[in-house]
């Protein structure tokens, strides 16, 4: 089919317009580089694309040497959702953490220093914030990416969040519509479903995504969720009823709208990505965002293909797809001249700077957003440090590290670590074996989800009771241990701030 079509046409640039792929390695593959000459207007990075802040500027440069309009898109949520410090954790603390906090200020302060450390290198697009109400709490993929569970918290800091982000120049894009807070299953990997009346979406899902609307984000995210209150038929991503209906018409939203990955399995599964695509543009989205698993050019040319056939065939009208590209192309135009403009790449990612200074911020609001329930005396002595570790979900990968054992190292040196998991046999023997008289700290995830982690801290807890808890997820199981700490994320700078505790104890002086 590719063959027959031309790759200088209207329609076939309209198409390309529509793409936001991915690829792989640290600079430019030619097969972009083409693609951008030929229409392509959007690319996105993820953490295979970063390896510094100062390689990730000539990567941008370098792709915007033939267009200077180029969205440059990223997931780049903080905490613990990063692909600018995959490698390292953020210096960000995430959603969660700042609702904890409620300060809007903080929130605003906090998105404008993550956009302009984006902006230095050249990225203008984030897929943030999310803007999910976390109403149910073993939701397995959003979690600590939310605000919380209470929808007008959710909305001052998602409106905060956009202004601050935007206020860099950075083109915010609120997530993930119409809310994916009350879903048990990962739309990574099925079709999650949302079963309430529309008198619950209005007064819970929906009022952060009107504040969002409100504060002026420039772009929104579709999520692969079945609605039937809203359209029994097909899930948000692919929805008239809702893009189009209730996002342009009802909430007066005018700015991009962008899906979710096309290649998850909500998607791919339900439909294929190439009849999923065209039926999203059908429906009222504007870009499509695919990268995150399939990132080369067979795949941009199966979609491009795909949409132009799809108008060619009566199926997509070509007016909708003209109207979607030139959608992506006005979010471009108002990225040009504000990418990386008076911004020092090299300054992007800063550890060690003194306290109140701009670059410190994150770990500022780190700091704030600690709950200590309990008290214990300083760490005089090397402790041992046992993660309790579960899968994680694909938003957050297997890549970045986590925890508080090496923070907690540097402050007290000697420090042990070791990691258990669901598959450990005698998980309280183990760490008692490994411990030995050192104090234990358990560093834990969402211990309310994971039956094996709530028993082996009982079970430490009665035979050390001076044992350290540190819930680095949502704080939904009631504190235990000596010392309980609850960072509301696992960003670095989370690990930190409990780490500090740890080392100074709870009487200690300020770090």
């Amino acid at each position: 089919m590719s063959t027959l079509i031309s790759t200088t046409d209207t329609v076939t640039r309209d198409a390309l317009a529509v793409l936001q792929p991915g690829f792989t390695g640290t600079t430019a593959p030619d097969w972009v580089l083409r693609r951008i000459d030929e229409g392509l207007t959007s690319v996105a990075l993820f953490g295979r694309n970063i390896q510094s802040p100062e390689q990730v500027a000539a990567l941008t440069a370098q792709l915007r040497a033939g267009r200077d309009d180029l969205l440059v898109a990223i997931d780049e949520e903080g905490g613990d959702v990063t692909r600018l410090e995959v490698r390292t954790g953020s210096s960000f603390p995430g959603n969660l953490a700042l609702g904890h906090v409620d300060d809007v200020a903080l929130t605003r302060a906090v998105a404008r220093e993550l956009g302009r450390r984006l902006a230095a290198c050249g990225v203008n697009l984030n897929w943030a914030p999310s803007a999910d109400v976390n109403s149910n709490p073993g939701n397995p993929v959003i979690g600590v990416r939310s605000f919380g569970a209470d929808p007008q918290l959710v909305a001052r800091h998602t409106a905060a969040y956009v202004e601050g982000l935007q206020a860099a120049g950075v083109a915010a894009c609120t997530k993930h519509f119409p809310g994916h807070g009350d879903t048990a299953v990962d739309s990574h990997l099925a079709m999650p479903r949302i079963d309430v009346d529309l008198e619950t979406l209005h007064a819970r899902e929906l009022v952060p995504f009107r504040a969002a609307v409100a504060a002026g984000s420039r772009c929104v995210m579709s999520a692969h969720i079945l609605l039937p209150a809203l359209d029994p038929d097909r899930p948000a991503t692919v929805s008239p009823q809702i893009l189009t209906g209730l996002l342009r018409e009802e909430l007066g939203y005018d700015g991009l709208i962008v899906t979710d990955a096309v290649e998850m399995q909500a998607i791919a599964a339900t439909y294929g990505i190439e009849r999923g695509s065209v039926l999203a543009i059908a429906a009222g989205a504007d870009a499509l965002c695919v990268g995150g698993g399939l990132q080369d050019d067979g795949t941009v040319q199966r979609l491009r293909d795909a949409l132009v056939s799809a108008v060619r065939s009566g199926e997509l009208a070509e007016e909708r797809l003209a109207d979607a590209a030139a959608r992506v192309r006005a979010l471009a135009s108002w990225t040009r001249g504000t990418t990386g403009a008076g911004s020092d790449p090299g300054a992007a990612v800063q550890e060690g700077t003194a306290p109140g200074t701009r670059a410190d911020i994150g770990l500022v609001a780190a700091r704030r957003a600690v709950k200590v329930t309990g008290s214990a005396g300083p760490l005089t002595e090397a402790g041992y440090v046992a993660a309790f570790t579960s899968q994680s979900n694909i938003a957050v990968g297997d890549e970045t590290p986590w925890g508080v054992a090496a923070e907690l190292g540097r402050l007290v040196p000697g420090t042990g670590t070791g990691t258990y998991s669901g598959e450990t046999e005698a998980p309280v023997d183990a760490v008692l074996r490994a411990a030995g008289e050192r104090r234990i700290i358990v560093v834990v995830r969402d211990v309310h989800r994971h039956a094996w982690m709530a028993e082996a801290i009982d079970g430490l807890v009665a035979q050390r009771p001076d044992t350290v808890v540190v819930e680095m997820g949502v704080p939904q199981a009631a504190p235990s241990g000596g010392l309980h700490i609850a960072t509301h994320g696992a960003a670095r700078v989370c690990g930190l701030a409990a780490a500090e505790i740890i080392a100074r104890g709870t009487d200690g002086p300020g770090l």
